[in-house]
């Protein structure tokens, strides 16, 4: 597999290549730029990214990471007009959120993969002054032949700055409140300024050309909404959210339909409990957020907001002997504590459902939040079917357009408890959603922990029997 240091190149079939983008760490995001010989695209149409999936009537295309694979650019070389020199790949950490850098992302490759050769690797070197975008790799023409670059510099103004340099016009972002003018002008500054790509083929920089015509209605970066999605088994999303939205509701549902009209005369009792873990406990680098942990479990990685002091465990367990504390102890939003939406937790439940149709609580304030853990308990008085036989799934929405299903998978009986669904709000563009599908050992009353890590414990809560 041939790996390309930063500079070197190599000549590639005219068949279509595909770029996959793989990082360890803080999300990155992939896309691309159609460039002319003269260094500047066409028009801003030539930007190709999450809100642009395509251009040139899909010579190159953007695919959202999915089953198929992770994030990743086509490109289809022989069908691309003879305008176009090069197209560019761009690696960029969230535009929302100018405090992500590529120092928290702890490895990056791109991997460029055509039909009939061995796939091409590129790791650029380690991004630690604070760069917000790399210039990954770039396929370019050489004659009738194509070669693919690797290029590794990395930008400071992020997708944005590098965006404009290359001539698209982006839309602006509202500069944060209470920011001086000298910090704006330092700002406008640093987003203007263009570094130089050095190459064995193009010793120099050459002298900038005008920018393209500006489009009328300029480019916007942020995140489009997911639509409508449901998770496969062991699957996650990531749900865009501007957490300084003080109007945004995010709304989790607990549905279930009884499974059969037997149950539903008896009343097919469900209960939506919400195990949370506050961003003020939040820890994050430690084991992976929905991960499955045995007793004695000790959270580990660093506190989501610096300085804070962080139990060793929370959601229910002590720090010196990981056993569970009991009632008013525990971060939990049920029945019997409705919580609230206009002070800590910023959760609420809307009230208790015995009868088959759903159970909601909102959750505002996505800054104020860690991790927040979504399990269903089975009355005694249900029986002993499945959780999925009484037709139960967690749906979660922002209002904005995102609309996320966590099925079950599993027909699991005498069962009480089950953990269905993460939502990891320690994401600075938004939240994870995790399919979980974790159930309590058999005849089990004892509820699941969530601790500051985000990893869940289960058989290790309190029992708390509910009668009719």
């Amino acid at each position: 597999m041939p790996e390309l240091r930063k500079g070197e190149n190599t000549a590639v079939g005219s068949g279509r290549v595909t770029a996959e983008l793989h990082t360890v760490g803080d999300p990155v995001d992939l896309s691309a730029l159609l460039v002319a010989a003269d260094g500047k695209v066409r028009s801003d149409d030539d930007l190709v990214f999450y809100n642009q999936p395509s251009a040139e009537s899909g010579s190159v295309r953007h695919l959202a990471a999915d089953a198929e694979g992770p994030e990743r650019i086509e490109i289809d070389p022989a069908t691309l007009p003879a305008d176009v020199d090069r197209v560019v790949l761009v690696g960029s950490c969230d535009p929302d959120d100018a405090t992500r850098t590529f120092h928290d992302v702890k490895e990056v490759l791109v991997r460029a993969v055509q039909q009939g050769a061995d796939p091409v690797r590129f790791c650029p070197p380690a991004l630690i002054d604070g760069e917000r975008a790399v210039l990954l790799m770039e396929l370019y023409r050489r004659g009738p032949t194509w070669k693919l670059r690797a290029i590794g510099q990395g930008y400071d103004n992020g997708l944005a700055g590098l965006a404009t340099d290359f001539g698209i016009q982006v839309e602006e972002s509202q500069e944060p409140q209470g920011q001086s003018e000298a910090e704006q002008a330092d700002t406008e500054e640093s987003r203007s300024t263009l570094h130089a790509v050095p190459t064995a083929e193009t010793p120099g920089q050459a002298e900038p050309m005008p920018p393209a015509a500006a489009s009328a209605v300029p480019t916007s970066l942020r995140k489009p909404p997911l639509g409508t999605v449901s998770l496969e088994k062991g699957g996650q999303v990531s749900m865009s959210l501007d957490k300084s939205d003080r109007e945004l509701v995010v709304t989790a549902s607990l549905e279930w339909d009884g499974g059969s009209e037997r149950r539903r005369r008896q009343g097919a009792d469900l209960d939506l409990y919400a195990l949370f873990v506050p961003a003020s406990k939040a820890l994050r680098g430690g084991k992976a957020p929905g991960a499955l942990v045995k007793s004695r479990h000790r959270a580990q990685g660093v506190p989501l907001r610096p300085g804070a002091t962080v139990p060793a465990t929370a959601s229910g367990a002590t720090a010196a002997s990981g056993t569970a504390k009991k009632g008013k102890g525990a971060d939990v939003v049920y029945y019997k504590r409705l919580g609230s939406v206009k002070g800590r937790p910023y959760i609420r439940l809307d009230g208790d459902s015995r009868v088959p149709g759903l159970e909601s609580l909102r959750i505002v304030r996505p800054s104020e939040q860690g991790y927040v853990l979504l399990c269903a308990y089975s009355a005694v008085s249900n029986g002993i079917g499945s959780f999925r036989s009484f037709g139960a799934k967690i749906v979660i929405a922002d209002g904005r357009g995102s609309t996320v299903t966590v099925p079950l998978f599993e027909n699991t009986k005498t069962r009480y408890w089950v953990a269905i669904a993460l939502v990891d709000f320690t994401e600075a563009d938004g939240a994870a959603i995790h399919h979980i599908e974790a159930y309590s050992a058999r005849m089990t009353e004892r509820r699941p922990v969530l601790h500051p890590d985000g990893t869940i414990e289960m058989n290790a809560g309190p029992v708390e029997f509910k009668r009719r």
